[in-house]
């Protein structure tokens, strides 16, 4: 009798972990407000995140979620994540910065393995929150210490990984952070993409100029970051996409496939996601 229920016991864990394996990964898209007066496409964290969660819906097994105005009215949204995406403002602007209460569930969800991704100025922190932010990210941006501009690069080289699978090279003229500091001696980080103020230095290399790049936490979690992504047509590159694309969802745990994950977009959708603003006054 004490073998029949063990053997039952054993196909009853199996059972559990296949549903595990086949249950479908949440990841939340987490969009910062939005600015009414700017120029289109800037900063439009809302067009950023519903292009995200369009191409995510592509990947079978995975179901998004949307948030706008950097922070959800129910936090039980955050619930069963996978992973979550902030792309947002940064310099302590950041919604879940705004509340001990707020920061301390972000940090619940790191200290449970949940995946986090950072877009844009989402990766820069006040130093009050430096080390915090880097145990999160393994590389912040922080003022005083790290660089910022616009400026053009093109970008050949990557390197081996599942967030590089079916990246191909691009040429753009983007908003970056670069001069980031990173965890002690860089443990658990791997440099994706470089930007410098030329051309020339804008391949593999040089840890001054990395603007992209995976975290493998030690304590258990994936997390990617991008310092581009200024504004909303930076998602018009096909190689650009491919790997932000890959890194959300390798923070999710979902595998990636060798051509890279399905990116496909129209430019007509990539338009109508535009969020309607009033210009600047010159």
């Amino acid at each position: 009798m004490s073998f029949l229920r063990a053997v039952v016991a054993l196909v009853l864990l199996s059972v559990a972990v296949v549903r595990a394996e086949e249950a479908p990964r949440k990841i939340l898209l987490v969009a910062g407000t939005t600015a009414k007066v700017d120029a289109m496409g800037h900063h439009d964290y809302l067009a950023g995140c519903e292009c995200l969660r369009v191409l995510l819906n592509k990947t079978p097994g995975v179901t998004t979620v949307r948030v706008n105005e950097g922070w959800p009215e129910d936090v039980s949204v955050f619930d069963g994540a996978a992973s979550v995406v902030f792309y947002t403002d940064g310099g302590g602007k950041q919604a879940f910065l705004s509340s001990p209460e707020r920061t301390e569930l972000v940090q619940q969800m790191v200290d449970r393995g949940v995946g986090l991704v950072m877009i844009h100025q989402a990766v820069d922190y006040p130093k009050e929150y430096a080390d915090q932010a880097k145990s999160w990210l393994g590389g912040i941006y922080l003022a005083g210490e790290s660089g910022r501009g616009h400026w053009p690069s093109n970008h050949v080289d990557f390197p081996e990984h599942p967030v590089t699978r079916g990246v191909t090279p691009w040429t753009i003229k983007d908003g970056w952070l670069n001069g980031l500091q990173f965890v002690d001696d860089k443990q658990g980080i791997t440099p994706l993409v470089w930007s410098g103020k030329e051309y020339e230095e804008s391949k593999a290399g040089i840890d001054q100029h990395i603007v992209g790049w995976t975290y493998d936490r030690p304590n258990g979690g994936r997390s990617f970051n991008f310092t581009g992504l200024d504004a909303h047509s930076a998602w018009e590159l096909p190689g650009m996409r491919q790997l932000v694309l890959n890194g959300v969802l390798w923070s999710a745990g979902v595998d990636i496939p060798e051509a890279g994950a399905p990116s496909e977009i129209s430019q007509d959708d990539l338009n109508a996601m535009l969020t309607p603003r009033e210009p600047k006054k010159k």
